[in-house]
């Protein structure tokens, strides 16, 4: 495992801005060649739509199970998650402060 200081921000369902099906296979392939790869990040972190990722009904929560597993921290907004009215299936649950935290301590952020 070759974990750098990179932090990736999750803002949306899925990855990038196109209809909500696309999204979701592209992010779901993303997380599958990250689990795969020996490129892992310190963290992952969820906010906004990005929540809904870590569900129990996440088509990706299974790579994301595998990549928390290889010890990459997945940060989970726990104010999105209220507002949302959703539960999260993986990952710390935090706030604000443990993404800023998180964001100001790497050396790149990736945001998709």
């Amino acid at each position: 495992m070759n974990a750098s200081n990179t932090v990736i921000l999750v803002t949306n369902y899925g990855m990038g801005k196109s209809d909500e099906a696309l999204q979701i296979k592209l992010f779901s392939k993303y997380v599958q060649l990250l689990n795969e790869s020996e490129l892992l990040s310190n963290a992952i972190a969820f906010y906004t739509d990005g929540v809904r990722c870590v569900t129990a009904d996440s088509p990706v929560l299974e790579h994301l199970k595998a990549i928390e597993e290889k010890g990459v921290r997945l940060i989970v907004c726990s104010t999105c998650l209220e507002h949302l009215g959703l539960e999260a299936a993986v990952g710390i649950i935090g706030g604000m402060p443990d993404i800023i935290e998180a964001q100001f301590s790497a050396e790149k952020v990736i945001t998709l």
